[in-house]
């Protein structure tokens, strides 16, 4: 994936969630369920903002597009 790269500490029961959550929707690997998890807060988010300036509306669902694109062809 391109792009840049952070290091996150997680609680060890958020660490256990996360785990449980990508196990049950068979994502391999925790990193990726994170980066799922941070696309969707980010979206979410961005709603909410969009509410406020309409004009900015589709911004992060490009960016969940293009997450997705990868997604499919790295399987």
């Amino acid at each position: 994936m391109d792009g840049k790269a952070i290091t996150l500490e997680l609680p060890a029961e958020l660490w256990a969630t996360l785990d449980q959550v990508a196990a049950a929707l068979g994502i391999p690997r925790l990193e990726e369920a994170a980066v799922i998890a941070i696309a969707e807060w980010a979206a979410r988010r961005k709603a909410e903002l969009d509410d406020r300036d309409p004009g900015q509306r589709y911004f992060v669902n490009e960016a969940l597009d293009e997450l997705a694109a990868r997604d499919k062809r790295g399987k």
